[in-house]
């Protein structure tokens, strides 16, 4: 490159570097590391785009500069940042240059840092002025633009409280318009408030508490309609004089309100009817707890009778043998929360009304509730109700109350039965308020309820009063208890027997008078008989007042009135003594059985039970066994009668429950043998082996008996197999017993043995011989069956 270019280049503070076709840096200025972003410096024959990545990505448009299709390529204000973190700018000139090479392309460098911070600073200076100028212009429209926005009422006041400020949620709330508001004072809004709502705000201002809980008033909108706000406040100085304003934050927390005060009326209504014996005690409270949880300011309720019913006991003595239809409405009660008029003009009121007169009247007549919002200009509309006018009242509301629809006949095209009605009225405006609707709705619902309940257990108690006579004098156990167990009649018979007294009952139910065994299941009958199943009998235990335990049976029914159960009676007698003896001859019956088993086996039993003549049954295969003390004859006379026969129990006991242990039938003892059967009254095909078991062990046991008494007896053992005939026979001191010749071979094997020894017959050894080890005796002379081959039973070959 030309001396005078480089050094005009280094005069302007611009660096280069030269690039060759391959954009490949062949030559660089000293000072062009300061513009690189590569971490180290900038060498000869690295990629250009290492140190420059602005130029990767744009190798077409630097190809066009090398052809010279395009005259040069340029970036602007590039930047980077030295070790200390200042910024430096630069632009970037690409050109086409000529050297010995060839084409090579040469990038300049210019170091715009200076001229970049001052246009800068220019620019900066100039935008902040304009911001400046927009943001006054801005924050006065995005101001206007939140305050519009708010969901709640804001309202800006003077010290004195001069409305300065209102957004449009206010004037949506009171329903004012703009200029109806600003500059007048705002006790236009909260009117009898004011005082309240300044002390409060003022004492905030005082005391400098923001997080103060806001108030909660009542206000009213332009239409005199009624509002629930709730007003919070801040304190602000707007001007040199330090004068402050206040700006009240209003949220309409009508519908929260109203909710709560819907949930008192009914949670009252419900107490209230609770405490309560008739609607006349009801009334008094009632009213009160409505119109003060619900805001209005004068309730009624009148009821529907005919012109001769009694006022005693209101809405529950229309007759039910004739169902005399109601002619008149008659005021059961009236309240009225101070309203001023009132007490003068209480002469001109009616105290019964017809069907159709007055607002009560009308909704008699239709069966609706009457909502009017201006009673003023309906008034006209029904006799009866210019009082209501007179006393300065705008709004009714009037609901009528109704029994249980689905107490009338479905085949007969007929209204629900109207027991009375309930009036609202107000001196404010009520619009008609659905909700309210409903709440009055399900509150005259419960009330409807409470009457037809009362109505039912009047009639309960004067149907129950026309037997009591008759129960009385009876001798059986009458009781009458309601759905909850509650006692509503028992007789003498019953308290005589059980112990209780009338105060004693007031305060039990019939459930805390059952035996914990017996509880469940009378439970159980209880819901069932309710639910219309019918039962014949019960049996229960019952738990006097003494500690006692009886036993009652008898008959439950549910008593139904209109359709539903309002009562369970019982009629019970006290099986008491017959129980005892039951039970008495159930264990008398068990110890009999008990020792019958002990002489029969149990299936024979059984079917002595149900066959009481004789039983005799064939059995193919058994073995029998005969035993026989060798040596009691001496033994015997050397001891007593008495001793003799302890060491024959202690024997035969030790025997016995071989027996049971082998699952094998004792037949019988006689004098000092022993003979038992395996094989019956149950048929098993291991019947030898059971018998040879018994046998090796009856050995056993009398080895161990003569151990511990000192005594010397032996055993002999005959064992044979084969059929029998094993039953019952006779109807005085019957046993089983066995017949047959197994059981006479059986017992010549036992005689013909020798001492301590078991022999056993060839059929009984052919079923042994598998498992035991059997030593043959030899042929032997048998009485009545002339020579046998036996054989001596030594032991089970796995125990050998």
């Amino acid at each position: 490159m030309n001396p005078f270019f480089k050094k005009f280049l280094v005069v302007h503070g611009i660096e280069y570097l030269i690039l060759d076709s391959a954009l490949t840096i062949r030559k660089i200025s000293a000072g062009v590391d300061r513009f690189s972003d590569s971490p180290g410096p900038i060498q000869v024959n690295d990629e250009v785009g290492l140190a420059f990545p602005e130029l990767i990505g744009v190798e077409d448009l630097l190809q066009e500069v090398l052809e010279g299709r395009q005259i040069s390529f340029d970036l602007k204000s590039l930047s980077r940042f030295t070790e200390a973190g200042k910024p430096v700018y630069f632009d970037m000139y690409v050109v086409q240059t000529e050297e010995s090479q060839g084409q090579q392309l040469i990038v300049f460098l210019e170091d715009v840092t200076d001229r970049m911070s001052l246009e800068q600073r220019l620019v900066q200076a100039t935008n902040e002025t304009n911001l400046l100028l927009a943001a006054l212009s801005e924050s006065k429209r995005y101001i206007e633009q939140i305050l519009s926005s708010m969901a709640e009422a804001l309202i800006v006041t003077s010290e004195t409280g001069l409305i300065k400020k209102v957004n449009q949620s206010t004037l949506d709330l009171f329903e004012y318009s703009e200029a109806e508001l600003l500059g007048k004072e705002i006790s236009q809004i909260v009117e009898d408030h004011q005082d309240l709502v300044q002390e409060f705000f003022l004492s905030q201002m005082e005391r400098d508490e923001p997080g103060l809980s806001p108030v909660e008033i009542i206000c009213h909108t332009k239409t005199r309609k009624k509002v629930y706000v709730a007003f919070s406040c801040a304190v602000i100085n707007v001007s040199a004089a330090d004068i402050p304003d206040l700006v009240y934050i209003g949220r309409d927390i009508t519908d929260r309100k109203r909710k709560q005060q819907r949930n008192l009326a009914q949670s009252a209504t419900i107490r209230i009817l609770s405490e309560s014996a008739n609607l006349v005690e009801a009334a008094p409270k009632l009213l009160p707890a409505l119109c003060e949880s619900l805001e209005w300011d004068v309730g009624e309720i009148w009821q529907a009778q005919t012109h001769d019913g009694s006022a005693d006991y209101p809405l529950s003595k229309l007759s039910r043998e004739s169902k005399s239809q109601p002619d008149c409405l008659t005021c059961l009660q009236l309240w009225h929360n101070r309203v001023p008029e009132w007490e003068a003009l209480r002469q001109n009121r009616k105290t019964q009304l017809a069907e159709g007169e007055g607002l009560p009247g009308r909704v008699w007549a239709i069966h609706e509730a009457v909502w009017t919002a201006d009673l003023p200009r309906e008034a006209m509309k029904w006799l009866g109700t210019e009082y209501l006018v007179q006393a300065g009242l705008n709004s009714g509301f009037v609901f009528p109350i109704f029994g249980d629809a689905s107490e009338t006949d479905p085949r007969v095209d007929q209204s629900p039965e109207l027991l009375g009605v309930i009036g609202f009225y107000s001196r404010d405006i009520q619009t008609i308020d659905e909700d309210l609707m409903g709440t009055c709705s399900a509150i005259a619902s419960q009330i409807g309820q409470f009457i037809k309940r009362k109505q039912a257990e009047i009639a309960l108690q004067e149907s129950e009063e026309r037997y009591r006579d008759l129960f009385e004098n009876a001798s059986d156990l009458i009781q009458s208890v309601s759905i909850e167990g509650r006692f509503l009649y028992v007789n003498r018979a019953w308290k005589e027997t059980l112990g209780y007294s009338e105060s004693d009952l007031e305060r039990l139910t019939v459930f805390e008078l059952l035996h914990p065994q017996s509880k469940s299941q009378y439970q159980d009958r209880f819901e069932r008989i309710f639910a219309g199943e019918p039962i014949d009998e019960v049996t229960a235990e019952f738990m006097t007042k003494s500690g006692q335990t009886i036993f009652l049976q008898g008959s439950m029914n549910c008593k139904y009135l209109e359709g539903k159960p309002v009562a369970i009676r019982g009629i019970f007698r006290n099986i008491t003594e017959r129980i005892k003896v039951e039970k008495a001859l159930q264990k008398q019956q068990k110890k009999t059985e008990n020792l019958l088993l002990n002489i029969l086996p149990e299936p024979i039993v059984d079917r002595l039970k149900l066959e009481p003549n004789s039983i005799a049954e064939n059995y193919a295969n058994v073995t029998v066994l005969f035993a026989d003390l060798v040596g009691f004859t001496e033994i015997a006379s050397e001891l007593s009668a008495l001793e003799l026969v302890e060491l024959l129990n202690l024997i035969f006991s030790a025997f016995d429950r071989l027996t049971e242990l082998h699952q094998l039938e004792k037949i019988k003892t006689i004098g000092d043998a022993y003979m038992v059967v395996a094989g019956l009254p149950t048929e098993r095909a291991d019947h030898a082996e059971a018998i040879a078991n018994m046998a090796l062990d009856m050995q056993t046991a009398l080895t161990q008996f003569n151990q511990q008494t000192q005594q010397s007896f032996s055993i002999r053992i005959g064992i044979h197999s084969g059929p029998v005939v094993a039953g019952v026979i006779g109807i005085k001191k019957f046993i089983y017993d066995l017949w047959g010749d197994t059981v006479n071979i059986a017992s010549r094997m036992e005689s013909h043995s020798l001492p301590g020894r078991i022999q056993v017959s060839e059929t009984t050894y052919y079923l042994l011989r598998e498992h035991y080890k059997l030593e043959k005796r030899g042929t032997i002379a048998v009485k009545g069956k002339g020579e046998m081959n036996t054989y001596f039973l030594i032991g089970s070959k796995s125990e050998l």
